[in-house]
């Protein structure tokens, strides 16, 4: 068993707040498997509801408090799974927390709530809010050296971080279950929730935005390989965000004359769905894209350390019209952090134009020497 950072944290939250705890994360990241785990170490007891049963379902989208009232009574604590299934889930969640502040609450999802329509207004200032990745560099450090890490880094990059794929020991199954999450299923509650009907066309979307990783992407260019209009394309990559697939990251300037930012960068949140998607799981001496992928893994990393470590920063990429650019950036505390990311032991130079904008942002070049500083 792979031990989650966010063990702790959820349990501190639970046993020393009344608030509501909302895990999000992907399917098959690991959510329930890491709630069970925390239940275990809890003495509440619980009512484990899943909100595919639909005599629960009806209850939790009732609006009425006798009814919740009826259905919490006795427990202390309620645990609601792959809650964005149920209507109106947000406002009922309300009801119990303001109604019966004497029962904790624990609701996951495989999505935010947003893209099931469910306004977040109804529990602004009610609760915990966490967000569950594939598993990060820095969980499997607990239990692996540097040295061991290393040795990992190609099955890391080619077949991602889902809990699954560590339990698979060979190619064929590791490839297999990736096949079998890239279906419909890894974006089922986009087609069960959104109003989408053609998974083809967002399976298609997902196979451009595959190619493109450390690219900006264009929605005009996208709209027209797909026929589909920009704003669609826009849609689809908004509700691929909402459901933990790919995430974006903007165009930083202060100078917009000279300075891309109309278009985004769009990576995935796990390189084994990534490569799935575009059904390439070669080996790395045999690709001409393991400078994208090396890029899409350190910015996934990345995100997943200061999430975890609560560190609150702004990401960016920086690109100019003239061609020099940064693959990423980070301004926190009104400090500006720049970094290239180089595959083996290349190093770079921060551009001339960079050093001359930004005098006072810092440069730092990260490869397979010095990677581990910057995730772990």
């Amino acid at each position: 068993m792979i031990a989650r950072f966010l063990e702790n944290q959820i349990l501190e939250r639970i046993q020393q707040s009344s608030k509501i705890v909302l895990i999000y994360g992907s399917r098959q990241v690991g959510k329930t498997t890491l709630m069970k785990g925390l239940l275990n170490k809890l003495a509440y007891k619980t009512l484990y509801i899943n909100a595919d049963n639909r005599e629960y379902a009806e209850v939790l989208s009732s609006r009425d408090s006798g009814k919740l009232r009826r259905l919490v009574s006795g427990y202390d604590l309620v645990f609601i799974d792959e809650a964005q299934r149920i209507t109106d889930i947000g406002i009922n969640l309300k009801i119990i927390h303001d109604q019966i502040p004497e029962v904790k609450v624990i609701a996951t999802g495989s999505s935010s709530f947003e893209l099931a329509n469910i306004v977040r207004e109804p529990l602004t200032g009610r609760t915990w809010t966490f967000t569950l990745y594939p598993i990060s560099l820095g969980e499997l450090n607990a239990n692996n050296n540097l040295f061991e890490l290393d040795q990992r880094l190609e099955e890391f990059l080619l077949f991602g971080m889902y809990p699954e794929v560590f339990s698979y020991p060979g190619f064929t199954d590791k490839v297999a279950f990736l096949k079998e999450l890239t279906g419909a299923y890894l974006y089922k509650d986009i087609l069960e929730l959104a109003d989408v009907r053609h998974s083809r066309k967002i399976h298609d979307l997902l196979r451009l935005l595959a190619y493109q990783i450390g690219s900006t992407v264009s929605l005009n260019e996208l709209g027209r390989q797909l026929e589909m209009s920009k704003e669609t394309v826009a849609r689809y990559i908004d509700l691929l965000e909402k459901s933990f697939v790919v995430f974006r990251l903007p165009g930083y300037s202060r100078n917009l004359r000279k300075e891309v930012v109309k278009m985004d960068k769009v990576y995935f949140y796990d390189l084994g769905v990534r490569n799935a998607v575009i059904d390439n799981f070669n080996a790395l001496n045999a690709r001409n894209d393991i400078s994208q992928m090396w890029e899409n893994f350190l910015v996934a990393e990345r995100l997943k350390y200061t999430s975890y470590h609560r560190i609150f920063t702004n990401r960016y990429f920086w690109r100019t019209y003239t061609g020099a650019e940064l693959d990423y950036l980070e301004e926190n505390g009104g400090q500006l952090l720049g970094y290239e990311f180089k595959w083996g032991t290349k190093t770079a130079k921060a551009p001339q134009s960079w050093i001359e904008t930004y005098p006072e942002a810092t440069f730092q070049c990260i490869n397979r020497e010095n990677y581990s500083s910057f995730v772990l």
